[in-house]
């Protein structure tokens, strides 16, 4: 990544003043999110990007429009699918959110022993559960994450596959159940060294900003959407 290149200069980030004209009106004002390490916020600063990670800065950009708006991150790293429904679902409905980021899966398609239909059914059950407590549930396709260096050679085939496995059912899901899916892995830059840390499984700071900007331009289509 060219070292003149800034949040506010990034193609792909979001314009000064754009997520209050995506966010205008928006009728959100108890926001979950529910996930791993991804939800929980672990990526990597880079100069001239924000800090404020990926749920964060949705709660935030959302919070801008509706300064009311109620914010629970209950996102923790290491969780795998069935985890994250164990733990996480309850406390989610129990705040009253009616609008809900659900992120995970990533921690399963980094194992050789993935099973896609089971990281399928616990993501079924929670964002139908969300959805019939009045949710909005917002799923997302993550970026390929076996392009970072940081992922040895020998791993990288085997992992592709499986990511791109979880995209393609997740988006399958998504469509199924209605949710505001975000797209990430054939993104333009989820083969750039720059949107990965240095740890061989999260993003840059830069990732969070392009994933921001992709999930409100998604929430401004569902607004926009004919009734």
């Amino acid at each position: 990544m060219p070292s003149t290149l800034t949040e506010s200069t990034d193609p792909y980030c979001l314009r000064d003043g754009e997520s209050a004209t995506l966010l205008a009106g928006h009728p959100w004002r108890r926001f979950v999110v529910l996930g791993d390490s991804v939800a929980e916020g672990l990526c990597e600063p880079v100069d001239g990007y924000s800090r404020l990670q990926w749920a964060d800065r949705i709660a935030a950009e959302l919070r801008a429009v509706a300064p009311d708006l109620a914010y629970l991150n209950l996102g923790r790293r290491g969780l795998r699918a069935h985890e994250v429904h164990a733990g996480q679902l309850r406390p989610a409905l129990d705040f009253g959110p009616d609008l809900a980021l659900v992120v995970c899966g990533g921690n399963d398609a980094f194992r050789p022993a993935y099973d896609p239909d089971a990281v399928d059914t616990e993501l079924t059950l929670m964002v139908t559960a969300l959805q019939a407590a009045g949710a909005d549930v917002i799923t997302v396709g993550m970026f390929d994450v076996s392009h970072s260096p940081a992922v040895p050679e020998r791993v990288r085939p085997g992992l592709r596959e499986r990511m791109r496995l979880l995209s393609a059912h997740t988006g399958r899901l998504a469509e199924r159940l209605g949710t505001l899916h975000v797209p990430l892995t054939d993104h333009p830059l989820t083969a750039d060294p720059s949107i990965y840390s240095s740890d061989g499984r999260h993003g840059s700071a830069r990732s969070d900003a392009v994933a921001t900007a992709e999930t409100l331009r998604r929430l401004a289509a569902h607004l926009t959407r004919p009734r």
